[in-house]
């Protein structure tokens, strides 16, 4: 019996099958997993199993990870965040290694606060009218509005613009921003252009404060514009040189913070700037 949707010898190829069962959308249980399983040098199969909310829903679930377990051989791994003990008792009840992240977490605050939780499902995804979320889709619109330099009107309600040579990091670093934390962010590129002026796109002088560069080492921005433009002088290694260089004296010269992209995780460039801003935003 082969583990469903796999092949042999793609079953051959996993080391462990791993569940992220939740009542809700499973964002939480798997942000949480996947923190917990890179710490693991081994090559996890990974299944997000979405508003289990029933107890039918539950035993199907339950029979999956079983079929997983007869398959492989080895118990399957998952994290859950089911709010409701009949579901979590039957995941429990399951051949699978259960991570319960309400039990383990929701039990000892309840203790400590001497307050009983909601057990409400779907509570943290229940934001649709509130302050917090109409902000996160306000700065979704702005960063869109605001992207690749498009447009530099309301510039003064940014929280942060970032500059950098093309393809350096820009766009979805402005868009986790925004989904993540409710910051509007813009961003402008700095072009050839900019270089033989030696000066910053007028249109970003008034707001040089809320300025943050990004930079990137050439030749990983050679290989990137390669997939975009292969063969192309805008992708070959002396033109990323050049215009790194240019860059990255232009900011030192205008006194703008900036840091390097290559080996960083978006997760890791945004936390960066919310630092260097001061942004007191709350995440999601």
């Amino acid at each position: 019996m082969n583990s469903p949707d796999l092949t042999p010898h793609q079953l051959s190829a996993i080391d462990r099958t791993v569940f992220f069962v939740s009542d809700g959308t499973g964002i939480t249980a798997e942000t949480f997993g996947h923190a917990v399983l890179t710490q693991f040098d081994l090559r996890f199969r990974q299944i997000r199993m979405p508003f289990i909310d029933t107890v039918e829903k539950a035993h199907a679930a339950a029979q999956r990870i079983n079929e997983a377990f007869k398959a492989e051989g080895k118990r399957p791994i998952i994290f859950s965040t089911l709010i409701k003990s009949e579901l979590s008792k039957i995941i429990g009840l399951s051949n699978g290694m259960v991570m319960d992240l309400i039990q383990t977490f929701v039990k000892p605050l309840e203790l400590e606060l001497g307050v009983k939780s909601t057990h409400t499902v779907g509570r943290s995804h229940n934001i649709a009218d509130s302050d917090e979320y109409k902000n996160r889709i306000e700065a979704i619109n702005f960063s869109l509005a605001h992207d690749d330099g498009q447009s530099h009107k309301n510039l003064a309600m940014a929280d942060v613009i970032l500059v950098g040579v093309s393809r350096s990091g820009k766009t979805p670093t402005t868009l986790y921003l925004a989904m993540q934390y409710g910051i509007k962010a813009a961003n402008d590129p700095l072009i050839p252009e900019d270089f033989e002026r030696g000066k910053l796109p007028s249109g970003l002088l008034p707001y040089k404060a809320k300025i943050f560069g990004l930079s990137i080492a050439p030749d990983r921005l050679s290989e990137v514009r390669n997939e975009r433009r292969p063969g192309s002088k805008y992708a070959a290694i002396e033109n990323c040189r050049y215009e790194i260089n240019e860059a990255e004296a232009m900011m030192r010269r205008e006194g703008i913070r900036w840091m390097s992209s290559t080996a960083k995780s978006i997760e890791e460039i945004a936390t960066m700037i919310l630092q260097e801003i001061k942004s007191d935003k709350r995440a999601y």
